[in-house]
């Protein structure tokens, strides 16, 4: 009975390399992001990371790097549209560096949908019962399942397992094609 859960990032973006906030906004992946995808794909075949299924955002740059991941370990490949990207309104396209920790501030306001986008309260009801969906289904099914997804999605995840402040939340951060894992209890 499998009772283990792996999450990933996808490869960098275009928009990663100019520091904006992508949210749910459509950028390619780079060439540095296809071979991150593709040095994760072999991680996964040489280290035996036990993946029966992949489930991937809708979103290119995630549906790309879950297509190199499954080409490579001939995995099924799934769209689960409860892994888009958190829609951040007004902060799509923001520029990091002009703003510095506006954006991060604004993350620790979970009722604020970010004028038009998706309150940090309603992406965690999609996340939660999405998890809580793939816990009955690990078990039933004997499954283990990769998630390929994004920096916000993941964030939410983490938070799913493990108790965080407010700080903690805003803070967590994974790295393009890092993989983790995580045990339902």
């Amino acid at each position: 009975m499998s009772n283990r859960i792996y999450i990933t990032r996808h490869g960098q973006s275009q928009w990663n390399v100019e520091q904006k906030v992508q949210g749910v906004t459509e950028t390619p992946l780079t060439a540095k992001g296809i071979e991150q995808a593709q040095a994760l794909a072999r991680k996964i075949k040489e280290e035996k990371i036990p993946v029966d299924e992949i489930l991937h955002s809708p979103l290119s740059r995630a549906v790309d790097t879950a297509r190199i991941i499954a080409a490579e370990n001939k995995l099924p490949l799934f769209m689960e549209p409860r892994l888009i990207e958190q829609n951040f309104g007004e902060y799509e396209g923001h520029e990091w560096n002009k703003h510095p920790g506006v954006f991060h501030e604004v993350k620790k306001q979970f009722a604020c949908d970010y004028n038009g986008g998706e309150s940090m309260l309603r992406l965690g009801q999609r996340i939660y019962n999405l998890l809580d969906e793939l816990k009955i289904r690990s078990r039933k099914e004997d499954k283990t399942f990769l998630l390929v997804t994004h920096g916000g999605i993941v964030r939410m995840i983490h938070s799913y397992f493990f108790s965080e402040t407010n700080e903690e939340f805003s803070s967590t951060e994974i790295e393009n094609c890092e993989v983790r894992e995580y045990t339902f209890r």
